[in-house]
């Protein structure tokens, strides 16, 4: 058991690319959106084929729409769609207390990584734990595993919704080992059931700060 927990956790020198490639990709598309679809395109030369491939077919839909338009996408699928929702915590957790400590437990794992986040930033949206991925990865990989079955749930939604950041989520699946079987349960259990309910005044739509440019030179 321990040999396979080390294999599954193990991480691959294109990981941190591919991971910081991802996070620019569901960055609210701004006036700085073409420069990071150019910088994604280079990056996915030196990435696997299965990684790569959903990177480009999303950089192709994009350069082939208008910012504006992109961005009102963005907006409609993200921020008005709870079954799209890139918080991951909120697939374990919903609005509840237990959500709550588990954003303080990813607070802990950046401050421990040498990140400090402002306090308009919650650490679970999806871009942010990229950024961290890409800037530790086995740190980053973990958390990525441990959200493994909300990180699938969404996948699925935006492919069920003909998403462009469809393509993006199966890039990032494609860096994550294969569903095991009490994932697979997890997802179902999701999906038949949603998250938790109980309203503690968390919103898990209040607006990130993103990181539009790749880390260079360790924590910002």
């Amino acid at each position: 058991m321990r040999r396979k927990t080390a294999r599954a956790l193990s991480t691959e020198p294109w990981h941190s690319a591919a991971w910081q490639a991802q996070s620019l990709l569901l960055a609210y598309p701004d006036e700085q959106f073409e420069q990071r679809l150019a910088l994604v395109g280079r990056v996915a030369t030196v990435l696997p084929e299965s990684v790569a491939r959903p990177l480009l077919r999303f950089t192709t839909h994009a350069e082939q729409t208008a910012t504006a338009d992109l961005a009102t996408a963005y907006v409609a699928t993200f921020d008005h769609r709870k079954r799209c929702c890139p918080y991951l915590t909120y697939y374990a957790h919903g609005d509840t207390r237990k959500r709550g400590m588990a954003l303080l437990r990813l607070k802990q794992a950046y401050a421990k990584g040498g990140w400090r986040l402002g306090d308009d930033e919650l650490p679970d949206h999806l871009a942010v734990v990229l950024e961290f991925a890409a800037t530790d990865p086995p740190a980053g990989h973990r958390l990525l595993t441990e959200h493994r079955a909300g990180l699938e749930l969404l996948r699925l939604a935006l492919t069920e919704d003909n998403s462009p950041w469809a393509a993006v989520l199966d890039s990032v699946s494609a860096t994550l080992p294969a569903l095991a079987g009490d994932e697979h349960e997890a997802v179902l259990r999701l999906a038949a059931e949603g998250p938790p309910e109980e309203e503690v005044g968390l919103d898990p739509y209040a607006s990130p700060v993103f990181l539009p440019d790749p880390v260079v030179g360790g924590p910002r």
